[in-house]
């Protein structure tokens, strides 16, 4: 196995990319300060005093007498990341004003202990720490935390950091193997990552130590949430959920081998099982990674790399259970799959996980934000009788910040690096300086990548030195091709695991182009996914294709057929965005018309042809509401039928 390579920071890579740009200044001019004043209208901020009596809750308890707002300060966190990886691209005053007067509300806020949740401590100050299976107090001080060391990062204020500090300090005091501590862990998984990113920016090895800590007694038996219901007064068999594998501590981490239960737990867990794979050399975890992706990949993602097809559990059922018009498919586990799929593909450098992420990334997570910024979608369906709406907020808004911290860091995702080696995991013009073998090096990545099939890249050492640049070829590309200053560049050999490795001495000037043919495809789905029998989907580079009826007046989207031996062609559009690839194509419906009025008949209806436009399905529902699928009927006209 190649040495694990490190991400290169976000901050380091400058976006010079059409694509990614628009979406990056939409977030930053228009999600960022909507968000705000979304938390502020929805009654978020008049929790923070939890000296006075806490309001009447906004978000009335449910059935099981649980209320999203729980969890808010989550929220708060991922806003605060989400603001401050904004500050890293530009200072805001306007933001920075807003981000340092929240945190000014949660130090005071804070209490003497260390302990911070605005809830507990704003309504049931007795009973903190009794329910980490429900109520989310790790999960908050994670997303809390991820926040405080995100804005650090960008202003050098320590403020948050220092209260966040505190709080961990706490919480270390409270949960471990000792006689005087819980042997507790959280319900909702995310902790585990706000430490481990602690330790790397600290260098404090104890958070380490304690990401290790949750990760290693998830599933031991006893089973703490059983014994915190009965502490409670509470009968364990009347958990609502009736199992443990919704929140993956039915069993150890490293026995489990079905992805299970609550999807977006499960990815932000994969994920911390990835890191502490890495950091702390542990390969019994790496095999658990490995083991639970090619569950994941194989049996229970959808085609637009979501994930989670039960609204009942927010996630995983059986396998191949991959309904499209009840899909859930949270925008957060896309989001989440991406963080695991980048850790995995910096573990191993097997173009399978950085495939994947970016399939996550151009479909599953970016679906869940509007081009205008403002609206989202928390589910993701596949298939919309046209009732389907986004909204421009939620009962529980994680969705929201997810995807636009996701964005704000898009670098992040490009490149890695190690001492003498350095990837490139995604496409788009970018540049970056990093240290290889000795030298500085600049890498600059010229292109109209996701939509053109031309990459250049520059590649500038200070100096002459030897290393190694990677570069994925995307599994969805059948004819890669490589030159290097003009000559071509043989691959047979020379591709490991999907990424090509061009080892030799690198001199300034050097100049590759790399072309990945990005011709429109039929993709089918295993014969145990019923609900896709007779369908085809199409794909064209990183992207998965829609029927939209915005595209398609008078055609019956759910009704028409795409004949297996009907062409499909390309075609610049500004329709639905500026410059995109639409797909185009004759498919056949049925002739209504021509059926007369019986219910039913011994021959199959005659057909019509019609013209299809197929887009992205990332930008659909943003324009007039109106059906949409992503799977449509391949069958054509049968024995009987008639074809007008």
């Amino acid at each position: 196995m190649h040495p694990t390579l490190r991400p290169i920071p976000f901050h380091e890579v400058e976006l010079q990319d059409r694509f990614w740009n628009e979406r990056l200044e939409t977030v930053l001019r228009r999600t960022i300060p909507s968000q705000h004043r979304q938390l502020e209208q929805h009654g978020y901020f008049e929790t923070l005093d939890v000296t006075k009596p806490a309001p009447p809750l906004s978000i009335p308890r449910n059935e099981h007498g649980f209320t999203t707002q729980i969890f808010w300060d989550s929220d708060f966190g991922k806003w605060i990341e989400a603001a401050s990886y904004a500050l890293r691209h530009e200072r805001d005053s306007t933001i920075e004003a807003q981000v340092d007067s929240l945190v000014e509300r949660l130090q005071a806020a804070q209490a003497a202990d260390g302990y911070l949740n605005l809830w507990y401590q704003g309504r049931e100050p007795d009973q903190r720490w009794t329910n980490l299976r429900d109520n989310h107090e790790l999960y908050n001080a994670g997303h809390l935390l991820e926040g405080a060391i995100a804005y650090h990062q960008a202003t050098g204020k320590r403020t948050l950091l220092d209260v966040m500090e505190r709080y961990v300090d706490h919480i270390r005091t409270t949960f471990g193997p000792e006689a005087t501590q819980q042997p507790g862990y959280p319900g909702h998984q995310e902790i585990e990552l706000a430490l481990i990113k602690l330790y790397d920016h600290t260098g404090d090895r104890r958070h380490l130590d304690l990401a290790v800590y949750f990760i290693n007694q998830r599933g031991a038996q006893p089973h703490y949430f059983d014994e915190e219901a009965t502490a409670r007064g509470e009968n364990p068999d009347d958990f609502h959920q009736q199992t443990h594998e919704y929140s993956q501590s039915h069993l150890p981490v490293r026995d489990q081998t079905k992805a299970v239960g609550h999807s977006v737990r499960a990815m932000y867990m994969y994920a911390s099982m990835a890191d502490l794979a890495i950091l702390t050399d542990d390969d019994s975890l790496r095999q658990a990674c490995e083991t639970l992706w090619e569950d994941v990949t194989r049996t229970r993602m959808y085609v637009t790399g979501g994930f989670g097809s039960s609204e009942a559990n927010e996630g995983f059922t059986e396998d191949y259970d991959l309904p499209n018009e009840s899909a859930y498919a949270e925008t957060c586990a896309s989001v989440a799959m991406v963080f695991w799929a980048n850790r995995m593909a910096n573990m191993t450098l097997d173009r399978k996980y950085a495939d994947i992420m970016e399939l996550a990334l151009f479909n599953g997570a970016l679906a869940g934000l509007s081009q205008d910024g403002e609206h989202y979608f928390y589910d993701n369906k596949l298939s919309s009788d046209g009732e389907d709406r986004r909204w421009a907020w939620h009962p529980c808004p994680c969705c929201t910040m997810n995807v636009s911290r996701l964005v704000a860091s898009i670098g992040h995702y490009f490149y890695a690096a190690s001492d003498d080696a350095l990837a490139v995991h995604l496409y788009g013009s970018s540049a970056t300086t990093v240290a290889l073998a000795g030298t500085s090096v600049h890498v600059k990545q010229t292109t109209d990548y996701p939509w053109g099939d031309r990459i250049e890249l520059e590649v500038e050492p200070e100096q002459a030195a030897e290393f190694t640049l990677h570069l994925r070829l995307p599994a969805w590309c059948d004819a890669p091709a490589v030159t290097l200053n003009g000559e071509a560049v043989p691959l047979e050999g020379s591709v490991t695991n999907g990424y090509l490795a061009l080892t030799r001495t690198w001199h300034p000037g050097d100049r590759l182009t790399l072309h990945l043919p990005m011709s429109p495809k039929r993709v089918y789905a295993h014969p145990s996914v019923k609900a896709d029998l007779g369908r085809v989907a199409l794909k064209r580079g990183p992207f998965v294709y829609c029927l939209e009826a915005a595209d398609n007046p008078g055609v019956d989207i759910h009704g028409v057929s795409l004949p297996p031996t009907t062409g499909i062609q390309e075609m610049r559009s500004d329709t639905p965005v500026a410059g995109a690839i639409v797909l185009k194509a004759h498919g056949l419906q049925p002739d209504i018309a021509s059926w007369g009025g019986e219910l039913y008949a011994t021959s199959t209806p005659s057909t019509k042809e019609v013209a299809l436009t197929a887009v992205p399905y990332y930008l659909w529902a943003n324009r007039e509401p109106g059906p949409m699928t992503v799977w449509i009927r391949e069958d054509g006209p049968r024995p009987g039928a008639s074809t007008d």
